[in-house]
């Protein structure tokens, strides 16, 4: 079983219709290669308004639609529920105290109220599932802290894990949780903990050492917590490579990269696109400082330069997030302000949803793919486009701040809070010489390729065989 906040697929009216969408997202990305695999149950939040009307008495339905292989069972929360445990505690409390930029974390303790008792409904619904049978349950993401333990209070001999998506704060900052004792309580229930990168892990060990009376094993990379030991790994996760790079090729989406100069409103001849969620995490701020930098510094490439921005819109009931949409508007107006000539301006903000094969056709027809996470878990949209770039076009430009960067060294590396070396960086990218493209590219390539999302999973259940 696996058990998350964010559901794979959810299924919205479109006028009276029933359109399915798949979530963006590397938690999506990922475990839904695993399932379609493997077969099972996703638990998860059913957050669109027709879900209620495409489950069965048991609130479950096949997924995906056209090739159904595991179910999906839909959980309920209230509006209060909603918004005190996922826009209060998880995305203005969790989020914020895990990724480094130097936005302040909210501690609501009726956030936090509300987050437990969530949390107790997701592991009620797992019970009902497993019984008293032994049973593998694999939880995702900050979300989900305390399913673990309401699961073994109820039965003991269920074997749970939980994969972090999302960076661990180092010891200095995550002491300053009011809940840190019941978060780290919640995570040390699980049998195996698993984060993207050794020095995430380090500083879970180093928190679990200062916080609380644990016996830590720094070697073997474990943790013993009144009387349960608790196996502490890094997996970075990745990507159905061969299946990205297939669908990449099919016919309709390059029926789509065809019509993209139609679609795209300025006449370009140069395309960089940018893939995000929108969210103070990602950089689409500092994206477009560098990308003004850019064309003022090299101005020969004004007219023939556009951005597109692919962009999610995210937590709108936050009110920082709110801010941080109209920051990115305003800032986008102004620039194209500045540099309108005739029909050209250098950037086009997309913030509806798409299907996912135009996401792959602006891969394919990208020459630039921009990721400038100021913190990021890993990021698999950089993973997707080399995967999808098999005609070795585009360059990628990547936040050293990603746990990407640690294995996609051929791309070429930011700071994106330096925007004088980010705009250089954007330069570099288009004039790097097509056989130094491919080589860095097929590089790229290789390497995703060996540590797909399948070797991610076996690494991570292999671990659990072991216990």
């Amino acid at each position: 079983m696996v058990v998350s906040n964010r559901e794979p697929y959810s299924h919205e009216y479109e006028g009276r219709k029933i359109k399915c969408f798949k979530a963006i997202g590397g938690l999506v990305t990922a475990l839904d290669s695993v399932l379609q695999s493997t077969g099972g149950t996703w638990i998860a939040y059913g957050s669109g308004d027709a879900d209620k009307d495409v489950v069965d008495k048991n609130d479950i339905v096949r997924m995906p639609v056209n090739n159904p292989r595991y179910n999906l069972k839909r959980i309920w929360l209230t509006k209060e529920e909603e918004n005190d445990f996922y826009y209060g505690y998880s995305n203005q409390a969790l989020w914020p105290l895990c990724h480094i930029v130097y936005r302040q974390p909210l501690f609501n303790v009726s956030h936090y109220n509300t987050y437990l008792n969530v949390n107790k409904k997701f592991a009620a619904a797992v019970l009902d599932i497993a019984g008293k049978e032994k049973s593998f349950v694999w939880t995702q993401d900050y979300q989900m802290c305390l399913v673990a333990k309401f699961i073994k209070e109820a039965n003991p001999g269920i074997i749970t894990a939980l994969f972090w998506h999302i960076p661990w704060p180092n010891p200095e900052v995550f002491r300053i949780c009011p809940q840190k004792i019941e978060i780290m309580e919640g995570l040390l229930s699980n049998d195996l903990l698993g984060f993207h990168i050794h020095y995430h892990c380090h500083r879970f060990l180093e928190a679990c050492e200062q916080e609380i009376e644990a016996k830590i094993q720094w070697e073997e990379m474990s943790v013993t917590y009144k009387g349960h030991t608790t196996l502490v790994r890094p997996f970075p996760i990745s990507i159905d490579t061969q299946n990205v790079a297939s669908q990449a090729n099919l016919h309709f989406v390059k029926n789509e990269i065809d019509n993209l100069p139609d679609e795209i409103d300025p006449p370009y001849e140069i395309l960089a696109v940018g893939v995000d969620r929108i969210d103070y995490t990602k950089g689409i701020v500092e994206k477009l400082y560098a990308i003004d930098r850019f064309l003022e510094k090299y101005p020969q490439y004004q007219g023939r330069f556009v951005f597109f921005q692919q962009g999610a819109l995210s937590r709108l009931h936050i009110k920082y997030y709110k801010e941080y949409i109209d920051r990115i508007q305003a800032l986008t107006e102004e620039i194209n302000w500045k540099y309108r000539c005739g029909k050209w301006y250098p950037i086009v903000l997309n913030n509806r949803r798409t299907e996912y094969y135009r996401q792959l056709a602006l891969y394919r027809a990208a020459d630039i793919c921009i990721v400038s996470s100021l913190h990021d878990g890993m990021n698999l949209v950089s993973k997707e486009f080399v995967a999808s770039n098999t005609d070795f076009k585009g360059m990628l430009i990547l936040s050293k701040f990603t746990g990407a960067s640690r294995e996609l060294k051929e791309a070429i590396l930011i700071n994106p809070y330096d925007i004088e070396n980010f705009a250089d960086s954007i330069k570099e990218a288009i004039e790097l010489s097509q056989d130094e493209k491919t080589s860095r590219v097929k590089k790229m390539q290789e390497t995703i390729e060996e540590n797909n999302v399948y070797k991610w999973a076996g690494k991570f259940i292999e671990n659990l065989a072991k216990l």
